[in-house]
C-alpha cells in the first residue's frame, strides 16, 4: 500500500461559522493519516519509539483549491516520497467522492533522536517500496520568515496548557494553525476563505509556555498575506504565511 487513502464526513466541530474546513482540522486529518500510513509501513510511532527516535513536523504547504464544508463526504490520500536533502517528504490529497481535488499539501518531516537531540537518517525509510514520487505539490514546503519591511505587531499572549499538549507531550502543531488563525480580526477570518498557507515549526513548546503572538500584513494581487509568528522570549516557536 504505497498510497493510502481514509473516508471522512466533515463534522460540525472542524468547520467555522461559514461551515468551511478549518486550516487546523486539516493539519489534524492529515498527521492521523500520516501516522496510519507510517504503521503500515513499518515505521510508525511505535516503531520509531522503540529506538528512541520520533518523527517531527518541520514544515506544511497547504492549497485550499474549493474547500469542503460541513457534512461533505472526503476522501483524504497521502504517500511517503523519500529524503529530501534534510527531510522525508509526504504528499496529501483531499477530494470529494467524485474525485474532484479539494486540498492538496506538502508536508517536510525530521527524524529525531529523543535522546541525544539530533536527526536520524534512517536506510528503512528510504527503502523503494515505500516510496512513491508522485507530487500533488511539486515544491516542498519552504521557509517562512516575517517580512522585513513590515513592522509586526503584538497581538497576544497564549499560555501553552492542557488542550494544546499531545501524546509526545508538546504542543500538538495543528494548534499553533489554530492560534495562528486567532490573530486575524474575526471579521477577515470569518468571511474571506484561507487560499493556502504554509508553516515553520521551529521550536517545540510545552505546557507553561507563554506564547507571544506577532502578526503582520501585506496585501498584493494574490491576496492578503498574513505572517504570524509564535516567540517564547527570544526563540521563534513557529512562522506562518497565511494567504486570504
Amino acid at each position: 500500500m504505497i498510497k493510502y487513502t481514509e473516508k471522512h464526513t466533515i463534522p460540525c466541530y472542524d468547520t467555522d461559522a461559514a461551515w468551511r474546513l478549518k486550516p487546523s482540522s486539516f493539519m489534524n486529518l492529515a498527521q492521523e493519516a500520516a501516522g496510519r500510513h507510517a504503521v503500515y509501513l513499518g515505521f510508525g510511532y511505535d516503531d520509531l519509539i522503540a529506538s528512541g527516535t520520533a518523527w517531527i513536523l518541520s514544515r506544511v504547504h497547504v492549497e485550499f483549491v474549493d474547500t469542503p464544508k460541513w457534512r461533505e463526504d472526503i476522501l483524504l490520500t497521502t504517500w511517503h516520497k523519500g529524503l529530501n536533502r534534510l527531510f522525508f517528504l509526504r504528499d496529501f490529497i483531499l477530494t470529494d467522492n467524485a474525485g474532484n481535488e479539494k486540498v492538496k499539501a506538502t508536508t517536510s518531516w525530521l527524524v529525531l533522536n529523543l535522546n541525544t537531540r539530533r536527526l536520524v537518517r534512517d536506510p528503512k525509510l528510504m527503502e523503494d517500496g515505500t516510496v512513491c514520487s508522485e507530487n500533488v505539490i511539486e515544491i516542498p514546503a519552504d521557509k517562512v520568515q516575517m517580512p522585513k519591511d513590515v513592522e509586526a505587531e503584538f497581538v497576544m499572549k497564549h499560555l501553552v496548557a492542557y488542550s494544546d499538549i499531545d501524546t509526545n507531550g508538546h504542543t500538538n502543531n495543528a494548534m499553533y494553525m489554530q492560534w495562528a488563525m486567532d490573530t486575524v480580526e474575526y471579521e477577515t477570518a470569518s468571511v474571506r476563505p484561507v487560499k493556502e498557507f504554509t508553516i515553520n515549526f521551529n521550536h517545540e513548546t510545552k505546557a507553561g509556555d507563554i506564547v507571544e503572538l506577532y502578526r503582520a500584513s501585506l496585501e498584493d494581487e494574490k491576496g492578503l498575506h498574513v505572517y504570524v509568528e509564535g516567540r517564547v522570549g527570544d526563540v521563534s516557536s513557529f512562522c506562518v504565511e497565511i494567504v486570504f
